[in-house]
C-alpha cells in the first residue's frame, strides 16, 4: 500500500512583543509535511513503548432529574439516610456521598428519588447527572465529565478548555459564581470505576455531589451509603406496581402471591432484574406468574449467575433471549461484535450483511424487547444499556467459541463492521484535506463529512483501541487525524497517532512508520509537548534519511525545524528549515516549499534577521498563491504582516494584516478570523490609532470566546490590555491582563503568565501602585529569566527601570536594573536593544 498522508500542516508563528506592553502576533506559519509515496529501506529495530489513554463517550449531562418509575418503592430509609447528609443544616462545605452497591440494585433510581426529595425540600435549585459509565471498556474520563457537567451548568461548548486540569478549575469558578448568586447544585455521578473520575468533579464547599458505584471508593472521602437489595414485600409490590402501569387491570400479583414472591427471590429481589422480569410479563399479558417462575427456574445458568458480581444478570438477559426470534437473537449476540458506544444503522447493516431497511425492523423488535434503545434525537442510532452490553458481548463469544462455522461467520461480521467504519472515515477525510485533492463521493461535502466524523467520533475511537496492533488501527490513525485536529480533540488525537504508531511497529511496515512518527510528533506539538514532539520529528528524520524520499525527508527536516523553533533553538531552527528548503525544492511540491519558506521566515524572525524573514514570507506567500491555496495565503499575509512590522513599516504592515483577515473570512476557520483581528489591532496600535486598535482586538476575544482555544484567548486578554492602557483606561488594563494571567495558568504556558505578569507590572505603574508594578515586574523578570528568555527578560527589566525611575527610587536602583536589561539583551543578540538600555542607564528616560 501507499504511504498515508500526514494530517494537517503544523505551524509555528512566532509570537512577537513591543515595549511598554508585550502584544502576541498570532500570526502562524506550516511545518509538517506530506507522508505519500514514503518507503523505509535498509533494515534495522524500532523500539518504541507508547502509552495510550482512550476515551469514551461524552457523557449527556441533564438540565433537570428524570421521572422516578412508578413502580419505585421500599427505599424510604435510604432516602432518609442520604437527605441527612444533604440538608444545608449541616454547614457550608461540600456535603459528598457516595451510593454503592451490586449491579442492578437500583442506585441510580434512589440517586434520582433523592434529588426529586431534596428539590421538594428547597435546599438546592438543581440536580445535573452525568453517567461516567465507570464499568464500559472504555470509562468516560473526568476531564469529559467536566465538559458535561460545564455545559449544563450553562458554559458554552466553544468556552470549554481542552485539559483536565483547566476544567476543573473553569467547574470549580462556576459553582463558586453560582454560590455567591445563592444557588445550591447537586450533582448526580452515576456509575464511577474509580475515585479519579470523581474527584475532579467535587465543589469545595456549598453544593453537593452524590456518586453511584459498584465500589465504596474509599479515596474519595465521601459519606459511604451501602444500598442493598430490596426486601421481599418491596420487590413484590415493585412487580405489582411494574405491571399495572402497563395495564391498570392486570391483576396477576394478586391472584398469585406465591408465585410473585418466588418470582421475586429468582431475581435475587435486584429492581433491574425485577423490572425485566415485569417487562416481558407485560409483554405478554396472558401469562401466568408461575409460568414465569418455571422458565427462570429451569434456566439452569440464571442462579449461578445471580450469585457472582457482574455475573447476577447474565440469567435474566439470557431469559429475555428466549423470547426473540432467531433472527432478533443473532442480531443481539452480532451487536456484541461493536465496541463503542452505541451504533449508526448503516454500520448495524454492515455488522449483519444485510439491507438496512430490513435490519431496521429487527432493530425495532430489540427496542420493543427492551434491550435496545432507539436515539430520540436521532432516529438511525441505538445503544446498549452498559450490562446488556456485556452480556451481549458475552454471547457473542460464546457463539464463537461453539465451533468454526459461526466462528468464521462472526469474524467475517466483525471484519465488515472495521472495514465499514475504515472506509467511511478515509472518505470523510478527503473532504478535510486542501485544495485540488480529489473528494469521496460517499459524502455530499465537507459539512456532511463533518458530521458523520461527530457522530461517530467515540465508535472511530473505540475500534481503533479496540483493533491496536492491526491494519485497522494503523488506517483509522491516519484518517482521524485531520479531523480530531479541526475539532481539537487533542488528547484523542495523540492517542489515535499513537495507535498507528503501535500498528506500524507490529505489522513491520515500513511504509508508514517514518510518517506515524512525523504524525505522532505533531500531534504532541499540538498539546506543546515540545519536547516529546522533537524526540519523534528526529526519529521520523532518521528514518525517513534511509530512504530515497526526497519529500518526505524534506517534510521531516521541515517539521524537526518548527519543533526546534517551539524549543526556543532558534539556530538549530533555521539550520534544520533551511535543509528542508533545499530538499523541497528538488521536488515539485510547491505547498511544501511555501511551507518551508513560511516556516524559514518565522525563525529568521526570531533570530532579529528581519530583512530576509519579510523575504522569505513574501516567497512563501508567491507560492502559495500558484497553489489557490486560500488558508496558505492568509497564512502568509499575516506573518508577512509580522515582518513588516518589526520593520518599522506599519501602515504596509496593516495593509498585509487587512488582507490576512479577508482572506481568513472567506474560510470556516474561526481560529484563523481571531488571530488576524488580532494582529491587526497590533499593527493599529502601532499607527497610534488606539481606539481602533482596542475595537479590533475586542472582536478577536469575541471570536476566540467562540473556539476552545485557551491560549488564543490568554493573547487576546493580553492584548486588549495593551490597547486600553494606550487610552489611559488603566483599570481596565489591569483587570484585562488579570484575566490573561488566569487563562495563562490554567494552561500552564510559563512564557505566557511572564508576559501577563510584565504587562500587569505596567498597569499598575499606570494606576501609581508601584510597589505592585515592581513586585509584578520582577516576577516577570524571574520567569523569563528562568526560561532562558533574554529578549523578554530584557524587556522585562526595562519595565521594572521605568516603574523605578516613575515611582522616584534611587538613582543607582534605576541604573542597575537598566543594566539589567542590557546583560539580558546582550545574550539575546539583540546588540540594538541592548545600546538602548546602556543609553537609558546613563540618561534615564524621564518618568510617565
Amino acid at each position: 500500500m501507499g504511504a498515508k498522508n500526514n494530517s494537517g500542516k503544523r505551524k509555528s508563528g512566532g509570537k512577537k512583543s513591543k515595549r511598554p506592553g508585550q502584544r502576541q502576533r498570532t500570526g502562524s506559519s506550516f511545518a509538517g509535511a506530506s507522508f505519500e509515496g514514503s518507503q523505509v529501506l535498509g533494515s534495522g529495530t524500532q523500539n518504541t513503548k507508547i502509552n495510550v489513554q482512550t476515551y469514551a463517550a461524552v457523557p449527556t449531562a441533564l438540565n433537570s432529574l428524570p421521572g422516578l418509575p412508578q413502580e419505585f418503592t421500599g427505599r424510604e430509609d435510604e432516602i432518609a439516610k442520604v437527605l441527612s447528609m444533604l440538608d444545608p443544616e449541616n454547614g457550608s462545605g461540600a456535603a459528598l456521598g457516595s451510593v454503592a452497591g451490586l449491579p442492578g440494585v437500583g442506585k441510580t433510581t434512589l440517586a434520582h428519588a433523592v434529588g426529586h426529595a431534596a428539590l421538594d425540600k428547597g435546599w438546592f435549585t438543581g440536580v445535573q447527572v452525568v453517567n461516567l459509565r465507570g464499568y464500559d471498556p472504555t470509562p468516560v474520563p473526568p476531564e469529559d465529565a467536566l465538559e458535561a457537567l460545564l455545559r449544563a451548568i450553562g458554559v458554552a461548548a466553544e468556552h470549554i478548555p481542552p485539559t483536565l486540569d483547566e476544567r476543573a478549575g473553569l467547574y470549580r469558578s462556576e459553582l463558586d459564581a453560582q454560590a455567591r448568586e445563592g444557588q445550591r447544585i447537586l450533582v448526580l455521578a452515576d456509575n464511577a470505576s474509580t475515585s479519579n473520575q470523581v474527584r475532579p468533579l467535587l465543589p469545595a464547599r456549598h453544593h453537593a455531589v452524590l456518586v453511584t458505584s459498584r465500589h465504596t471508593l474509599p479515596g474519595l472521602g465521601t459519606r459511604l451509603f451501602n444500598l442493598h437489595p430490596l426486601q421481599p414485600d418491596a420487590a413484590v409490590d415493585l412487580l405489582r406496581q411494574r405491571l399495572e402501569v402497563a395495564d391498570p387491570d392486570d391483576r396477576r400479583v394478586e391472584g398469585e402471591p406465591a408465585a410473585a414472591e418466588e418470582l421475586s427471590a429468582l431475581c435475587g429481589y435486584l429492581p433491574l432484574a425485577l423490572q425485566i422480569a415485569a417487562a416481558l410479563l407485560a409483554d405478554d399479558p396472558d401469562e401466568p406468574l408461575s409460568e414465569r417462575v418455571r422458565m427462570l427456574a429451569d434456566a439452569g445458568t440464571r442462579l449461578g449467575g445471580l450469585d457472582d458480581g457482574e455475573r447476577n444478570l447474565r440469567a435474566v438477559f439470557d431469559e429475555c433471549l428466549t423470547r426473540l426470534s432467531s433472527q432478533e437473537a443473532d442480531l443481539y449476540r452480532l451487536l456484541g461484535l461493536h465496541p463503542g458506544p452505541d451504533i449508526s444503522t448503516p454500520a448495524v447493516a454492515a455488522l449483519t450483511g444485510q439491507p438496512a431497511d430490513k435490519i431496521t425492523t429487527l432493530l425495532r423488535q430489540l427496542v420493543r424487547a427492551r434491550l435496545l434503545t432507539q436515539n430520540s434525537q436521532a432516529r438511525d442510532r441505538w445503544s446498549m444499556h452498559d450490562l446488556l452490553r456485556v452480556h451481549a458481548q458475552e454471547q457473542a463469544r460464546v457463539t464463537m467459541n461453539r465451533d468454526r462455522t459461526p466462528r468464521r461467520r462472526y469474524e467475517q461480521a466483525r471484519t465488515r463492521l472495521t472495514n465499514h467504519y475504515v472506509r467511511y472515515a478515509e472518505a470523510a477525510d478527503t473532504h478535510l484535506q486542501p485544495p485540488g485533492v480529489a473528494v469521496s463521493t460517499l459524502f455530499a461535502g465537507r459539512e456532511q463529512a463533518l458530521a458523520w466524523f461527530d457522530a461517530e467520533r467515540e465508535n472511530l475511537l473505540a475500534t481503533t483501541h479496540t483493533h491496536a496492533r492491526t491494519q485497522t488501527a494503523l488506517d483509522l490513525g491516519f484518517a482521524l487525524g485531520r479531523y480530531l485536529e479541526l475539532r481539537r480533540r487533542l488528547q484523542d488525537l495523540v492517542t489515535v497517532r499513537a495507535h498507528a504508531l503501535e500498528a506500524c511497529q507490529a505489522l513491520g511496515d515500513a511504509t508508514n512508520l517514518a510518517g506515524a512518527w512525523g504524525n505522532l510528533g505533531a500531534a504532541l506539538g499540538r498539546l506543546e509537548r515540545h519536547t516529546e514532539s522533537h524526540a519523534a520529528f528526529q526519529t521520523a528524520l532518521d528514518l525517513y534519511q534511509q530512504t530515497n524520499d526526497t519529500r518526505g525527508l524534506a517534510g521531516a527536516w521541515n517539521n524537526l525545524g518548527t519543533a526546534l523553533g517551539q524549543l526556543k533553538r532558534h539556530t538549530e531552527s533555521h539550520a534544520a528549515l533551511q535543509t528542508a528548503l533545499d530538499l523541497f525544492q528538488q521536488t515539485d511540491d510547491t505547498r511544501g516549499i511555501a511551507s518551508a519558506w513560511n516556516n524559514l521566515g518565522a525563525a529568521l524572525g526570531h533570530l532579529k534577521r528581519h530583512t530576509e524573514s519579510h523575504a522569505a514570507h513574501q516567497t512563501a506567500l508567491d507560492l502559495y498563491q500558484q497553489t489557490d491555496d486560500t488558508y496558505g495565503q492568509a497564512t502568509a499575509w499575516g506573518n508577512l504582516g509580522t515582518a513588516l512590522g518589526q520593520l518599522k513599516r506599519h501602515t504596509e504592515s496593516h495593509a498585509a494584516h487587512q488582507t490576512a483577515l479577508d482572506l481568513y473570512q472567506q474560510t470556516d476557520d474561526t481560529r484563523g478570523i481571531a488571530s488576524a483581528w488580532d494582529n491587526l489591532g497590533i499593527a493599529l496600535g502601532q499607527l497610534k490609532r488606539h481606539t481602533e486598535s482596542h475595537a479590533a482586538h475586542q472582536t478577536a476575544l469575541d471570536l476566540y470566546q467562540q473556539t476552545d482555544d485557551t491560549r488564543g484567548l490568554a493573547g487576546a486578554w493580553n492584548n486588549l490590555g495593551v490597547a486600553l492602557g494606550q487610552l489611559k483606561r488603566h483599570t481596565e488594563s489591569h483587570a484585562a491582563h488579570q484575566t490573561a494571567l488566569d487563562l495563562y495558568q490554567q494552561t500552564d504556558d510559563t512564557r505566557g503568565q511572564a508576559t501577563a505578569w510584565n504587562n500587569l507590572g505596567v498597569a499598575h505603574r499606570g494606576l501609581e501602585q508601584y510597589a505592585d508594578a515592581i513586585v509584578a515586574g520582577e516576577r516577570a523578570v524571574a520567569m523569563l529569566t528562568q526560561q532562558e528568555d533574554w529578549a523578554g527578560a530584557g524587556e522585562a527589566w526595562a519595565e521594572v527601570a521605568i516603574t523605578l525611575n516613575s515611582s522616584g527610587a534611587e538613582p543607582l536602583q534605576v541604573r542597575e536594573a537598566w543594566e539589567r536589561s542590557a546583560t539580558a539583551y546582550i545574550r539575546a543578540g539583540d546588540d540594538e536593544a541592548a545600546a538602548t538600555s546602556c543609553a537609558n542607564a546613563d540618561n534615564p528616560p524621564a518618568s510617565n
